[in-house]
């Protein structure tokens, strides 16, 4: 059987990061390695890029995801040793880079071998300002929308190609609009919609700042709808593009909305390797690059299992629902509400996801007959100009 490419999200700075966002998830997992540096050693980094590459399929552009923590704290340096490692070591193979940061530490240092090096910089930015410094701030509680915009400023003096990641908590997803036009406004071109859902404990209950499902599902069909009429081939927005793919009969792009996951691992400082990010956890740990092969780790039984428990703990109300096809029960880690049977499972997003896929269906179509015809999708435009 042919091998299938697997990602790989590597923190080289485990969870250490120069912000405190209130929501994060990730600075905790600090407690997992209580001693020593949380800095990816150059043993680490070396055997992560020769099995990175090689336990890609051939023919396969090999891609390292860089994320943390924050991964500017490891300096360039590091990552201008990441990168001759890779072309030591790929031999025929390409090489992409994606790099997420907060962008505080960004400078020229940082812009220049950004775009030397040809990283795909995903930049993350709440909106403006008032929405942003909600939540993500420093260490002293202090307010980053400022020093995020400087380091957009260097990004696009150096020409670096960058996208943002926008967390949709409580407050936002009620300014959908208001959100859309603040990333078009500072140039940003491809949209990422993380929606922030935040259990606590083990129960159904969320956080504060969680965003709550049908304002998520407002959020949602408020920017398709004002996307569809005016935007279509020019702003890219990553839920609207995997869906488009969805539609024509493809397999969906995001293990969100696979019917089955186990491809897209976590990998630490150390060389530990996770099942996800949304995983780290001593379960799901699958075990260390430095003992154990990559590619095993990843299509081991462990993490096959893993994968396939995503389709075979789906509740029998998501089985028949109409738009199984498009969400497949989203992520497992949101899948704490119980159905209206009483049957656990149930996405914490269920009701958005339900109304947005519902909503733009039409649309999708539309979009989905244009391309398989050979034509633009951005045509629909015009055909909602004439509506």
């Amino acid at each position: 059987m042919k091998e299938q490419p697997f990602h790989v999200m590597a923190k080289p700075s485990g969870s250490k990061c120069n912000l405190d966002c209130k929501y994060c998830f990730y600075l905790e997992k600090e407690g997992l390695y209580p001693r020593g540096s949380h800095r990816m050693t150059n043993e680490a980094l070396e055997t992560f890029v020769k099995a990175q590459i090689h336990a890609q399929p051939d023919g396969a552009e090999v891609l390292f995801a860089w994320q943390g923590g924050e991964p500017t704290l490891m300096g360039v340096e590091f990552f201008e040793k990441a990168v001759a490692l890779q072309k030591q070591h790929a031999g025929s193979r390409r090489i992409a880079n994606a790099f997420q940061t907060n962008g505080v530490l960004l400078d020229d240092a940082w812009g220049a071998f950004l775009k030397r090096e040809n990283f795909l910089v995903g930049l993350s930015i709440d909106g403006p300002r008032e929405l942003h410094d909600l939540y993500r701030v420093d260490k002293g509680g202090r307010p980053t929308f400022d020093k995020v915009m400087s380091g957009l400023s260097v990004l696009r003096k150096h020409g670096v190609t960058f996208n943002t990641l926008t967390v949709v908590h409580r407050e936002s997803a009620c300014q959908p609009l208001e959100v859309y036009e603040f990333l078009k406004s500072i140039g940003s071109t491809h949209l990422q919609f993380i929606p922030l859902v935040d259990r606590v404990g083990d129960g159904e209950a969320v956080s504060e700042a969680s965003v709550l499902a049908e304002d998520y599902g407002t959020f949602l069909t408020s920017i398709w709808d004002h996307w569809l009429r005016h935007d279509v081939g020019r702003v890219f927005v990553q839920l609207f593009d995997v869906m488009l793919g969805v539609w024509m009969g493809q397999p969906a792009g995001l293990c969100l909305f696979r019917e089955t996951c186990g491809d897209a691992v976590a990998l630490e400082h150390n060389g530990d390797v996770y099942s996800c990010d949304h995983f780290v956890t001593p379960r799901h740990r699958l075990g260390n690059l430095l003992d154990q092969s990559l590619g095993d780790l990843v299509r081991g039984p462990q993490q096959r299992e893993f994968g396939q428990n995503k389709a075979s703990s789906l509740p029998r109300y998501c089985q028949e629902c109409e738009v199984r096809f498009a969400c497949h029960g989203e992520c497992p880690k949101n899948r704490f509400l119980h159905t209206p049977e009483g049957e656990p499972g149930l996405n914490y997003l269920c009701a958005a996801y339900k109304r947005f896929f519902t909503h733009a269906n039409p649309g999708l179509r539309g979009m989905a007959w244009l391309a398989m015809n050979q034509q633009p999708p951005a045509k629909i435009m015009e055909v909602m100009a004439s509506a």
